[in-house]
C-alpha cells in the first residue's frame, strides 16, 4: 500500500510541476508529460521499469477514452462535408508516408513486420502540439492551418484500422526467445481468458463479431436516450459521471470479448453519439479521466525511454530523427502543391505535420506487447518518436522565418478573407452582441451555421472562447456563395453598419428568392428599408428588451403579472402589424413630417393601439369582479 502511495505522488507531483512549465514555454501538455517521465524514470530513477509495466495497463485505457472523444466530435455531417480532404490530404499522406518508410525500412534489411509497423507509426504526426500551437498563434483558421487540421483528423480516424491490422504482423519467435536469446515463457494464456468467439469456427467468430458491433450501434441510436433520462431522474450529478464511465468501460469489455480493440468500440459508439443531446454532458464527465489517464500514458512512456541506447549511438538516432522529419516534409510539401497550397501555406502545412506523434507511442508500445516489434526496435522507436515531438517548436520558429521572407504575416494576413470549408442550412453575418446569441441559440439546438464578420478582432476573440467563425466581407458575393448562399435556408443579417445590411439583403432577395432573411436594425426608419430590401422578419435590437422592461414597469404599478404579460403581447402585436403597414407609407429620403399621409395613419394606430389596452385591462377586470 505504501509503495502504491509512493508511485502514485511521484507520478502526481512531477506532472504537476513538468506540464504547467512545459504548457507556458509553448511547448504543449505532451511534451510536459513526457519530460515528467524522462525525469522520474532515466534521469533520477524514481520509478523503475516494472513499476511503469504495472501502471501501463491502466494508462491504455486513456488512449481508448481519448478516441472516444475524438468520435464524440467527429459529426457524420462535417466528415462528409470534409471527404475531400480527409481523403485526399489525409489519406494521401498516410499512404506516402507509411509506404516510403516501409520501402525505406526493408531497404536496410529489416523484416516485413518491422517495417510495417514503422510506416503505421512515423505516417503519424502530433495532433496534440500541433492544433494546441495553431490556435496559439491564430493560425488555425488559415489555409495551411485548415489542411494540417484535415491531415490529424484523418491519422485519428486512421489509428483505428491501425491498431486493428497490427495483430496480424505478429513475428511468433518474439514471443518465445528474447533479445539475448534466452527462452521465455509467453504466459498471456496461462490463465483462462474470457472470449466469446475461443473455439469457435471461422463463420461463426465473423457472426459472433457482427452482432456484438450491430448491439453497440443499436445501442448508440436506440438506447442512451430512455437510459440517461432514467439517471436523470435520480437527480445525483455522479451517476452521469458513472454512466458515462460505464458507455466507455463496458463497449471496451464487449470489443474484447469478441477480439476486437477497444479503441474501435469506443470510436464507433463517439460517432454515434455526435449528434446526441447528452454529447457535451459525455464530454465534459469523460474529459478529466481522460486526461489523467492519458497524461499517465505519456508519463509511463517517457520513463521507459532508454536513454541508454541514445547514448550508445546518439548520432544514429538523431541521423533517423532528422531523416524522418526530412523525408515527412518532403512528402507533405509535394502533396500540399498538388492539392493548391502556396506560399506561406504551403510551408506551414509541411513544417507542422513533419514531426512524429503521440499516437505513435501508442502503437509502439501495442506493437512491442504483440510481438509485432522486437523490443530493442522498440526502445529506439520511442526515442526518435520522442526526440521529433521535441523539434517541433523550432519547426514553427522555422515557418516564422519563411513566412516573414514571403511578406504575408501581420496585416497582410489578417486583411486576406478566410476560405469556407463548411455549410449549414444558416447564414449568421455579424457575431456581435446580437449574432453571437442567435448563433448560440441555433447551434445549441443542433443545426450548423456558417458565420462570416468583416472584424477580424472579433472573429479571433470568438475563437479563443470556441466559436467557428470566417473572417470576410459578408456583402462580398464571392463570399456568400462561399458560405453556401445557394443551398441555406435562413441568412441572419446582424451586422452593425446599417448601409452595408441592407446591400447584403438586397443582393440575397435577388439571388435567392426563397431565402428567408431575419434582420437586425437599429431604428424605425431601418425597419422601413429592410422591409423594402426583401426582409421577411425584422428585429429591432431595442424593442424587445424594452417590452420586457415595460412589462416589469407595469408589474410594479398595480397589474398583475398576467395583466402585464398580456398587454406587453398585445402591444407586440399591434406594433409589428402597424410597422409593416407605415412601410408601405413610408417614402425614402422624405421626412416623417413631410408626408402627410404616413403621419396620419401613424397617429391612427397609436389611437387604436391604446384603444385596445383600456378595453383589455376593463375587460380583466370585470372578470375579476365577477
Amino acid at each position: 500500500m505504501e509503495h502504491a502511495l509512493y508511485t502514485a505522488s511521484i507520478f502526481l507531483l512531477t506532472a504537476v510541476i513538468a506540464v504547467p512549465i512545459s504548457a507556458r514555454l509553448g511547448l504543449g501538455s505532451v511534451l510536459g508529460y513526457l519530460a515528467a517521465g524522462i525525469l522520474i524514470g532515466p534521469v533520477l530513477g524514481l520509478v523503475g521499469t516494472n513499476e511503469a509495466d504495472e501502471l501501463l495497463h491502466y494508462a491504455e485505457f486513456g488512449v481508448v477514452m481519448m478516441l472516444f472523444l475524438i468520435g464524440l466530435e467527429m459529426d457524420p455531417r462535417a466528415l462528409w462535408a470534409m471527404k475531400d480532404k480527409l481523403i485526399g490530404l489525409g489519406g494521401l499522406q498516410i499512404g506516402i508516408t507509411g509506404l516510403a518508410v516501409l520501402v525505406l525500412v526493408m531497404s536496410f534489411g529489416y523484416s516485413v513486420n518491422v517495417a510495417v509497423a514503422c510506416g503505421m507509426v512515423f505516417a503519424l504526426s502530433s495532433t496534440a502540439i500541433v492544433l494546441q500551437t495553431l490556435t496559439e498563434k491564430g493560425l488555425m483558421r488559415t489555409q495551411g492551418g485548415r489542411s494540417a487540421f484535415a491531415v490529424l483528423l484523418t491519422q485519428d480516424i486512421a489509428v483505428i484500422p491501425m491498431l486493428i491490422i497490427l495483430p496480424l504482423f505478429a513475428d511468433p519467435t518474439l514471443a518465445v526467445f528474447s533479445a539475448d536469446g534466452a527462452i521465455q515463457i509467453n504466459d498471456d494464456h496461462a490463465h483462462e481468458s474470457m472470449s466469446l468467439i475461443e473455439g469457435l469456427p471461422g463463420w461463426g467468430a465473423a457472426l459472433v463479431t457482427l452482432a456484438m458491433v450491430a448491439a453497440i450501434i443499436f445501442g448508440g441510436r436506440y438506447l442512451t436516450r430512455p437510459v440517461f433520462r432514467f439517471i436523470h431522474a435520480a437527480r445525483l450529478p455522479e451517476m452521469y459521471t458513472a454512466l458515462a464511465l460505464l458507455i466507455v468501460v463496458g463497449i471496451a469489455f464487449s470489443m474484447t470479448l469478441v477480439g476486437l480493440s477497444p479503441a474501435l468500440g469506443t470510436f464507433l459508439a463517439g460517432v454515434l453519439l455526435a449528434n446526441s443531446e447528452f454529447r457535451h454532458e459525455l464530454e465534459s464527465d469523460i474529459a478529466p479521466f481522460k486526461g489523467l489517464l492519458l497524461g499517465l500514458f505519456f508519463i509511463i512512456v517517457g520513463a521507459q525511454i532508454n536513454f541508454g541506447v541514445f547514448l550508445d549511438d546518439p548520432l544514429r538516432i538523431l541521423s533517423i530523427t532528422l531523416g524522418l522529419i526530412a523525408l515527412k516534409a518532403t512528402i507533405l510539401f509535394v502533396i500540399g502543391h498538388a492539392f493548391g497550397l502556396r506560399g506561406r501555406s504551403q510551408w506551414l502545412f509541411t513544417l507542422s505535420l513533419a514531426q512524429a506523434g503521440e499516437f505513435g507511442f501508442v502503437l509502439i508500445t501495442s506493437a512491442t506487447t504483440q510481438n509485432v516489434l522486437p523490443p530493442w526496435i522498440g526502445e529506439e522507436l520511442l526515442l526518435v518518436v520522442a526526440l521529433s515531438m521535441l523539434i517541433t517548436p523550432s519547426l514553427f520558429i522555422i515557418y516564422d522565418q519563411i513566412s516573414k521572407r514571403f511578406g504575408e504575416q501581420g496585416e497582410a494576413r489578417k486583411n486576406t478573407p478566410d476560405e469556407i470549408d463548411e455549410s449549414g442550412p444558416v447564414i449568421i453575418a455579424g457575431i456581435g452582441r446580437f449574432g453571437q446569441i442567435v448563433n448560440r441559440l441555433v447551434r445549441s439546438a443542433g443545426f450548423n451555421t456558417v458565420v462570416l464578420d468583416h472584424n477580424m478582432k472579433t472573429i479571433e476573440t470568438m475563437r479563443r472562447f470556441g466559436v467557428k467563425g470566417f473572417f470576410g466581407d459578408p456583402t462580398r458575393p464571392e463570399m456568400l456563395h462561399a458560405a453556401g448562399i445557394s443551398k441555406a435556408s435562413v441568412l441572419v443579417v446582424a451586422m452593425d453598419d446599417p448601409e452595408a445590411a441592407i446591400k447584403l439583403v438586397t443582393y440575397a432577395r435577388r439571388e435567392r428568392p426563397d431565402l428567408h432573411i431575419v434582420a437586425r436594425v437599429h431604428d424605425r426608419t431601418q425597419v422601413f428599408r429592410m422591409y423594402k430590401a426583401g426582409a421577411d422578419d425584422i428585429v429591432r435590437e431595442m424593442f424587445d428588451s424594452s417590452l420586457r422592461a415595460g412589462r416589469y414597469v407595469l408589474e410594479n404599478i398595480g397589474l398583475s403579472e398576467y395583466e402585464a404579460a398580456q398587454a406587453e403581447q398585445t402591444f407586440f402585436h399591434h406594433d409589428r402589424d402597424a410597422v409593416q403597414e407605415l412601410a408601405q407609407l413610408w417614402k425614402e429620403g422624405v421626412s416623417s413630417a413631410n408626408n402627410p399621409e404616413y403621419m396620419q395613419r401613424a397617429r391612427e394606430l397609436e389611437e387604436e393601439l391604446e384603444t385596445m389596452l383600456m378595453n383589455q385591462l376593463d375587460g380583466e377586470d370585470d372578470d375579476r369582479q365577477a
